[in-house]
């Protein structure tokens, strides 16, 4: 079987908005994290003036853990959506 070699970069030419290209085509799932952060602090920015007497502290611990699980399942599906592409759907195109 023969290995693929990843295509070789010149890193020190490459500007932000190539690197940020090139990290979605890697990683779409990093994209659909970051998208899920940005809603979880849009959203905790919009219900933070309706806290009512929570502290600012409760709260914003609560946001975090919100954005920071936001992220995570993000990175999860996309881990089994790898993991299901490459072991259960491919499994007819691999004869030995």
């Amino acid at each position: 079987m023969a290995q693929q070699v990843p295509p070789t970069f010149d890193w020190e030419q490459e500007s932000q908005t190539e690197k940020m290209a090139r990290k979605a085509k890697e990683s779409p799932f990093m994209i659909f994290g970051l998208v899920g952060l940005a809603t979880a602090l849009g959203i905790g920015a919009y219900k933070y003036k309706n806290r009512g007497t929570m502290s600012t502290s409760v709260f914003l611990m609560q946001l975090r853990v919100a954005a920071q699980g936001t992220v995570v399942a993000c990175l999860t599906a996309g881990i089994g959506y790898q993991l299901a592409n490459e072991y259960f759907l491919k499994s007819s195109d691999k004869k030995d």
